[in-house]
């Protein structure tokens, strides 16, 4: 455990349950605390009393999809590394989230532990 990951917030946006706690099971021995989002709107609500140290924002979700999450955490001038974590491996869907959004990262699911942890320390600097 690398003792600069200590009390550093992520906040896992994605529909399905079962990736919140894979990605929980990766990150929280490594020393991270993981807050789990079922959606966008729930991302925003706890972005009303939680500043994450890093967001990992899943795409292809129900009622408000990523894309839209993100330009909301945005325009709500929420200052926190967001990195898109999907299936969505084409290049449009890469290069949307990265030059365009200006994402700090993109990951394809599916995605190592090592890659995740390794992504995730180099947002934090």
């Amino acid at each position: 455990m690398s003792s600069g990951t200590l009390n550093k917030k992520i906040l896992v946006v994605d529909d399905e349950a079962d990736t919140i706690f894979l990605i929980s099971s990766i990150l929280e021995p490594e020393g991270f605390e993981v807050i789990g989002a079922d959606g966008g709107a729930e991302c925003l609500k706890i972005l009303e009393s939680v500043k994450p140290d890093v967001i990992l924002l899943d795409i292809m979700m129900p009622d408000m999809d990523g894309w839209e999450t993100f330009h909301k955490i945005r325009s709500e001038d929420v200052d926190v590394p967001i990195c898109i974590i999907s299936v969505k491996s084409q290049s449009f869907d890469r290069m949307l989230g990265l030059n365009v959004l200006n994402a700090n990262d993109y990951i394809n699911k599916p995605f190592s532990a090592e890659d995740l942890i390794g992504r995730i320390n180099a947002i934090l600097g």
